[in-house]
């Protein structure tokens, strides 16, 4: 006879109220000048592995975002405008200003994590800008960021 088991379940971790967007952020994130021409931008989200990068002006403003789908978008649409006469597809002198997404969803560094958290979920996005009073960009916070933070135990917590 087989006997089943249940496992036990431990009650599901609380993330430390304290916690802010400056505590769990990516500090001094990598961004894109908007002028930069989509190739860097290309070789950048592929040479790295991010899925989206900030867009910044030249005063270090977050202006948007740029991502893999919107390059795909992009370069789809600007293959079917080619015509199968062309002898040749003309070079894409597109700028990240061009095809990014111009939405930028910022918080403070001292937001708290859950109402961080609460906003990545309304405005259904995967990752918030976190700028300083001067709108200047000082780190991105990523759903990951979060789930990281959900899934430390109180261990880690003890010395903070």
């Amino acid at each position: 006879m087989t006997r089943l088991t249940t496992p036990e379940v431990s009650a599901p971790r609380r993330p430390r109220s304290g916690a802010t967007a400056a505590d769990l952020m990516t500090p001094n994130p990598v961004s894109i000048q908007a002028s930069a021409p989509v190739h860097e931008a290309v070789a950048f989200l592929t040479d790295t592995g991010y899925s989206a990068a900030p867009v910044i002006d030249e005063a270090g403003r977050a202006i948007g975002v740029i991502s893999r789908t919107d390059i795909v978008v992009h370069d789809r649409n600007r293959l079917e405008s080619l015509t199968a006469t062309s002898p040749a597809a003309p070079v894409d002198t597109a700028r990240v200003r061009d095809l990014m997404t111009p939405t930028v969803f910022a918080v403070a560094p001292e937001l708290p994590a859950t109402e961080a958290a609460q906003r990545m979920a309304d405005y259904n996005v995967h990752r918030l800008f976190v700028v300083d009073r001067d709108g200047i960009l000082v780190g991105v916070l990523s759903a990951l960021d979060l789930l990281r933070h959900l899934c430390r135990g109180p261990e880690s917590e003890e010395g903070s």
